[in-house]
């Protein structure tokens, strides 16, 4: 998959005219890679688009503009986009109510390594999170982590052919799974090499 390169972004300038049309274009696609898990648990699979946006948006809301900054923000999202092989993930866990996040929150440590994935006909692929660093303090977990599937080459076929996708969760406090919608799934699977 692509990366993202300090040539093919926006100046700050002319991101600052196009933001509006960009946004809209992104939350559009973004409709067709999210997961809902239940009431609480929201998948986000990441791409170029969507990483490219969070670039653009950082660097907008932190005025950077001199070539080092541009570079740590790539280095930093650059390895959230998809290589062909897997889909990464962003997972939220949303709570509305404060005290109430903070309670679930306390009681779901470890939610991020029983999230998987499953192609019809294959076995289930667990997430690897969080490489980039450890979210959890001691038993509680973060809101957001970072899910990394490596799907195999059949499973990967198998969806190219049509094949229906399952994603789930289940932590002890917190079960769920989804057959995702065919939009979805096709989108997922136009990661995949």
């Amino acid at each position: 998959m692509p990366q993202i390169s300090r040539e093919s972004l926006l100046s700050l300038e002319s991101y600052a005219r196009e933001r509006n049309a960009f946004r809209s274009r992104v939350i559009a696609h973004k409709n067709t890679r999210s997961v809902l898990l239940g009431e609480h648990v929201q998948l986000l699979f990441e791409d170029e688009l969507t990483i490219r946006y969070q670039v653009q948006e950082m660097l907008r809301i932190e005025r950077i503009f001199e070539d080092e900054g541009i570079q740590g923000e790539l280095d930093v999202y650059n390895p959230m986009i998809p290589d062909g092989g897997n889909w990464k993930a962003t997972m939220l866990i949303e709570y509305e109510d404060a005290e109430e996040r903070r309670v679930r929150l306390a009681e779901l440590g470890g939610i991020e390594d029983r999230v998987w994935v499953q192609v019809q006909g294959g076995a289930r692929v667990a997430a690897i999170a969080d490489e980039d660093l450890d979210r959890e303090e001691g038993d509680k977990t973060s809101a957001v982590h970072f899910l990394r599937f490596e799907v195999p080459e059949a499973d990967r076929r198998a969806l190219k052919a049509g094949a229906s996708l399952t994603i789930g969760v289940d932590h002890p406090r917190y079960g769920a799974s989804v057959v995702v919608p065919p939009a979805v799934r096709d989108s997922l699977a136009a990661d995949l090499a």
